[in-house]
């Protein structure tokens, strides 16, 4: 990549994002979108979407990344719990069942505007009381969609991943390295 082209834009606060695309090698400059997550009337797949578009259109830039995780339950969302106790309450709902978890990407080029969203089938395996206490007193699942981390801890809780792992952590790395390598973004 030219020293001449901008850096990309991570709309994001997620450090795992972040983290991710720097693993690539991308020039990044991370901008904290002053955006709420409030709860929308949506389809949880239609609602990362709205969500992601959101946050993409409040920050300035050429080349500009969101997105946004949604963990679907049967259609119920489960967003980042208020507290611990919460936390525990997902967890609960969590255990010995399969959900899926939407993430939408939002770029943003000199070219063009690409809203995706990628799914994924989570299933966890059926947790005790005291596995389920282990995990909240972490604190790992505060700060994530669903009240857990598959990239984390919370790697101990999953029995299977269908589909890109990735989307699941909050990032398609794959979709989104092709994205920008076709149009002549390289790290």
């Amino acid at each position: 990549m030219g020293s001449g082209r901008p850096p990309l834009i991570l709309a994001s606060g997620s450090p795992r994002r972040r983290a991710l695309l720097e693993a690539l090698g991308y020039p990044l400059r991370v901008v904290v979108p002053g955006v709420e997550e409030e709860d929308l009337a949506l389809p949880p797949p239609e609602l990362a979407l709205a969500l992601a578009r959101r946050k993409g259109e409040s920050v300035a830039g050429e080349w500009v990344l969101a997105a946004d995780t949604v963990v679907d339950l049967g259609g119920k969302v489960l967003g980042k719990p208020k507290d611990p106790e919460e936390n525990r309450l997902f967890l609960r709902l969590l255990s010995g069942r399969s959900h899926r978890v939407h993430t939408a990407i939002y770029l943003r080029t000199p070219m063009d505007l690409v809203l995706e969203v990628h799914t994924a089938k989570v299933r966890f395996r059926p947790l005790s009381e005291e596995e389920i206490a282990w995990y909240v007193e972490s604190g790992e699942g505060l700060d994530k969609a669903g009240g857990y981390g598959a990239q984390g801890l919370g790697m101990a809780l999953l029995s299977g991943v269908e589909g890109d792992f990735y989307t699941v952590v909050g990032l398609p790395v794959s979709r989104v390295f092709a994205l920008l390598w076709e149009r002549g973004f390289r790290p």
